[in-house]
């Protein structure tokens, strides 16, 4: 049994939003659903009673009947859902129109802006006013080369409310890296800006956006103001917004109408392009953020995140709650490894998300924001992006705050959502993602295609849900599609990631073991580089590492690359040390053949490793789209190392 971290108290249960939708959905059911098992089951089982409560439970607004709520197919991907109800994404955003604070933003450089409910409707009026007069209609794409900004929020929520189609990358992205995105759907509108701030220094795009308009040719370009000087051929953002009349009516539109179009990570090749419903991407958000994460109207929300990443969609829905949302740009690590946690004193955030290696690098920089922060306010701590380490539980615990909830999610840009995540009435074990979400008929399945508990697996739903994507664009048939989530079990999503059921009295928790594109084989024992994450991640004299098979003798060996802290060499006792940790702390199966240092680990945009990329460079392959990658030059330390011929 895993070690217990934390439970909630009374105060808790009683108040949180979970508590309220288990007492509606026995009324519903004629049920006890105390235990989130049988919650969880009636869930899956019921799709037409849970998503119909889902949808009044949490406030949505839409017109048409809501039945049926589901109408099942032969295949799985070809299930559609409440065919005969609209409704439009930025009415349900934008319930809330009182002066209350909707959004802050923060720029590095300490810059703050907010906006009130009231105020944030009326400018996305103004965009979708401007949008609609330039003759953006239902489905067109508009597109945001943008950062972290009130502005970039406000441009989205224009779109939908008109029922354009938005997409967005951050600003670090470079030329190629924009056109293999937005070069593939063709926006008729494009949000730019003229730079932005990282790490102490301002970075002019300039000569980027220039270059990706002159490629991209859209018929209407506008400059968020972020420092000037003014761009070519683009129109000022308050001077556009200045002249906007009145706003149309919110297209009410079909369940299923397209919203957001986001990408796959593109190491392999040219990135998906991912199309994400309205409806689906609403009420499975609404869900999420409701009752798993339990935002209520008067908390404030806060992600590290950029534009390019799918947890801004996910921060973005926030609004629905009511709560206050908090934006960053910038630096996480600015001018010191705390300045994020400087946000919960100075703005009262209740619910805070990062990811996993935010946290290990508190730990490694020896924060203690325990003694140095308040923290009085959070409540929840997120975290995503990889799996989260057995010991950064430990540290949240003794080194940020002992009694918050710590939720860590896993889902990805595929369905724009999660499925495990947090729970605000169950205990947190070490490890593990509490639970499987509601409705999501999630299990890991051996290479039997048999569900498995207890040991490792491809984690796969069973049943279809409303956020899958509606298709991915310019996928004739839904070739790639179905290719991408259906050819390793028939008619079962498989995710792509090496998971394990951990069973409880009263529920099922989740570890995550990484990719499964990235698990181990050495001698057919298949091993997730989570594991070895885990035991090297805890030696004080290595600040991150990467892990990949190399095909050796008609094997696969295992090799390790790490960036030791400054002023540390990897010698020989190091070399031991690691060894080791990992043979006393995972098995000697998972001890690496090879450990080698590197300067830097290749990660994506939105930060997260590339385990297949070094396994092509260290067997010689080309790496096909290096500009998916926020350091491709890092690949290069991987390349033709004599050690790997040994």
């Amino acid at each position: 049994m895993t070690e217990l971290l934390w439970s909630p108290d009374e105060s808790r249960i009683a108040n949180a939003k979970m508590s309220a939708f288990r007492s509606a959905a026995e009324q519903v059911s004629g049920r006890d659903l105390t235990r989130y098992a049988d919650l969880h089951q009636w869930s899956v089982e019921h799709p037409e009673h849970f998503w119909r409560l889902v949808l009044d439970f949490c406030g949505l607004t839409y017109e048409g009947a809501p039945e049926p709520v589901q109408v099942p197919a032969e295949r799985f991907e070809d299930t559609s859902w409440f065919p005969e109800i609209r409704l439009n994404f930025a009415e349900n955003l934008l319930q809330r129109r009182d002066s209350g604070t909707a959004v802050v933003a923060i720029q590095e450089n300490g810059d703050r802006q907010s906006l009130g409910w009231h105020d944030l409707y009326i400018a996305a009026g103004q965009v979708a006013a401007q949008l609609h007069d330039a003759g953006i209609r239902p489905g067109d794409r508009v597109a945001g080369y943008l950062p972290n900004r009130i502005e970039t929020l406000v441009a989205a929520l224009g779109a939908a409310w008109i029922g354009a189609v938005w997409s967005s990358c951050s600003p670090d992205f470079g030329v190629q890296g924009v056109l293999d995105r937005f070069g593939q759907i063709e926006p008729r509108v494009l949000f730019v800006c003229s730079g932005y701030h990282y790490n102490g220094h301002w970075i002019d795009m300039a000569e980027r956006v220039d270059a990706v308009r002159a490629e991209l040719q859209p018929e209407l370009m506008v400059q968020i103001p972020a420092g000037e000087p003014e761009l070519p051929g683009a129109l000022d953002w308050r001077q556009w917004l200045d002249g906007a009349g009145q706003p149309p009516a919110m297209a009410r539109l079909p369940f299923d109408h397209p919203l957001y179009i986001l990408y796959s990570s593109g190491t392999t090749g040219r990135p998906k392009c991912i199309v994400h419903g309205a409806g689906g991407t609403l009420v499975q958000h609404a869900k999420e953020l409701q009752l798993h994460t339990d935002l209520h109207s008067e908390d404030c929300f806060f992600y590290f995140t950029t534009c390019g990443w799918m947890m801004w969609n996910w921060l973005v829905s926030g609004l629905q709650t009511g709560a206050t949302l908090v934006l960053y740009d910038g630096s996480p690590a600015y001018p010191d490894i705390t300045r994020l946690l400087d946000l919960v004193d100075a703005e009262g955030i209740t619910h805070f998300g990062t990811s996993a290696k935010f946290i290990q690098a508190l730990e490694k920089n020896g924060a203690q924001p325990i003694k140095s922060h308040d923290l009085s306010s959070l409540r929840t701590l997120l975290s995503t992006g990889s799996p989260l380490l057995h010991e950064s539980y430990d540290y949240i615990y003794e080194q940020i705050k002992s009694d918050i909830l710590v939720s860590s999610i896993s889902g990805g840009t595929d369905i724009v959502s999660c499925f495990a995540l947090g729970h605000p009435l169950l205990p947190v074990y070490r490890g593990e993602l509490q639970c499987p979400g509601l409705g999501m008929d999630v299990a890991v399945f051996n290479e039997h295609g048999e569900s498995v508990e207890g040991e490792k697996g491809e984690l796969v739903c069973r049943r279809p849900f409303p956020c899958a994507p509606v298709y991915f664009w310019n996928d004739p048939g839904n070739q790639r599609f179905h290719r991408a989530y259906f050819s390793t079990f028939d008619n079962i999503w498989a995710h792509g990631d090496y998971a394990e059921v951990v069973r409880h009295q009263d529920h099922r928790g989740l570890v995550i073991h990484g990719r499964s594109d990235a698990v181990l084989n050495p001698g057919g024992v298949r091993i997730g580089t989570a594991e070895i994450y885990r035991q090297v991640e805890t030696l004080p004299e290595i600040r991150e590492s990467i892990v990949v098979g190399q095909q050796w003798h008609g094997d696969v060996r295992v090799v390790l690359f790490v960036v030791p802290q400054p002023d540390v060499e990897l010698d020989d006792a190091l070399r031991e040390r690691i060894r080791s940790t990992i043979r006393e702390g995972a098995s000697p199966r998972h001890v690496p053949a090879r450990i080698l240092d590197v300067p830097e680990i290749p990660r994506t945009i939105s930060g997260k490793l590339v385990e297949l990329a070094v396994r092509q460079v260290i067997h010689g392959e080309t790496v096909d789209n290096r500009n998916a990658l926020a350091n491709p030059e890092a690949l290069d330390w991987f390349a033709n190392r004599d050690e790997l011929r040994q």
